[in-house]
């Protein structure tokens, strides 16, 4: 079992940069290949779930615990979207929203953090973010927001098409060994 470096998750999701070990997917997985996402979240829990919604729900999807991971991973893949908090160890999710458009790399961004960076985004206008979601976030808030940005970003190429199971099947309730107290917490 790998507990560091890259690994996969029953190859239904691929964890960079982690220091837990892949464990049993909670959801299984429905492939779309024309989404990819990459999720930058450095609590474990909500990026577990956040990758498992995703995944169940059809995209490809890809976890970092930082964005100095995600940098990493954007560099060596094609993400057709970016989820990322903001206040992270290493790199910020402003940090990481700098070096895409220091590297004139063009990519759709939700951004799903407690706290809303204005004052930074206002000092940056050029920094683009598609959406924001404020936590904490529904699974269907996810999804809708997830749908729509590529939507949006996918419409004058013509390439959007929904993941197979975007309205087939509610959620199934998930079970991570967690208190109602806890989920309230983030």
């Amino acid at each position: 079992m790998l507990t560091t470096g890259a690994y996969s998750l029953n190859m239904t999701a691929k964890y960079i940069s982690q220091s837990e070990p892949a464990s049993e997917p909670l959801l299984p997985r429905q492939p779309n290949s024309r989404q990819r996402i990459l999720v930058v979240e450095d609590d474990a829990l909500i990026r577990r779930l956040n990758t498992e919604v995703l995944t169940y729900s059809g995209y490809q999807v890809d976890a970092a615990g930082d964005g100095a991971a995600a940098w990493v991973a954007i560099q060596n893949e094609n993400y057709d979207l970016i989820v990322t908090d903001n206040n992270m160890p290493e790199m910020t999710g402003i940090e990481l929203l700098q070096s895409l458009h220091e590297a004139r790399i063009s990519l759709p961004v939700i951004m799903a953090t407690g706290t809303i960076p204005r004052d930074e985004l206002d000092r940056h206008p050029w920094l683009q973010i598609d959406a924001t979601l404020l936590k904490p976030y529904s699974y269907d808030e996810l999804l809708a927001t997830v749908k729509n940005v590529l939507h949006a970003a996918n419409r004058s190429a013509g390439v959007f098409a929904p993941p197979p199971n975007w309205q087939a099947q509610p959620l199934p309730r998930l079970s991570v060994g967690v208190s109602a107290d806890e989920i309230r917490s983030f």
